[in-house]
């Protein structure tokens, strides 16, 4: 808020300070609207809370040898609970960020090259995620809170699109909200 609150300052200190110079005393009104909200859920990835890890399996690069391969799918689970209001759907956003690809997985930003990660939504059919897309677009599902919980079902997965992957680590990161409906 701090930083909300400090250029709106300076901006009317600017303002007057015009009004000032120009030798007129007119002005106006500036409104500002908010809203604060209840804390919606509590939330918990694989019971380690709102931050966590899924480790994906050791593989053989070989696996990832041919362009559009996949392998070693980790299941992992986003838990709400506590949610007010205690009804209502709920789905993820996968926020376009640094790791994010064009074509939708998370950059590898460990020493295997040609690999990948990719998200997929397991709530109902499973379906690949593309992080690359705004809210509504990458094929995040919603899930219906019932009495205050959900259980939204996700796995990541290496992935090769052009093929070739080689031998070493893969770490990524990314950042998610979840968005009430």
């Amino acid at each position: 808020m701090k930083k909300i609150a400090f250029p709106l300052v300076i901006a009317a200190m600017s303002l007057a300070s015009v009004a000032a110079h120009a030798g007129s005393s007119n002005g106006g009104v500036v409104t500002i609207n908010g809203q604060l909200m209840a804390n919606t859920c509590t939330v918990s990835g694989n019971g380690q809370g709102a931050n966590f890890t899924v480790t994906l399996p050791t593989l053989s690069a070989a696996e990832l040898s041919a362009a559009g391969a996949t392998a070693g799918a980790t299941g992992f689970n986003i838990a709400l609970s506590s949610c007010t209001p205690a009804t209502g759907n709920v789905h993820t956003f996968w926020e376009y960020g640094t790791n994010t690809l064009a074509d939708g997985n998370l950059k590898n930003n460990g020493t295997a090259t040609n690999v990948e990660v990719q998200l997929l939504d397991y709530n109902g059919s499973q379906k690949v995620l593309n992080v690359s897309k705004a809210d509504g677009a990458q094929n995040a599902q919603s899930v219906a809170i019932a009495s205050g919980n959900a259980s939204l079902q996700y796995a990541a997965q290496y992935a090769s699109p052009a093929g070739g992957a080689t031998a070493g680590t893969v770490t990524t990161t990314v950042t998610y909200s979840m968005v009430y409906q």
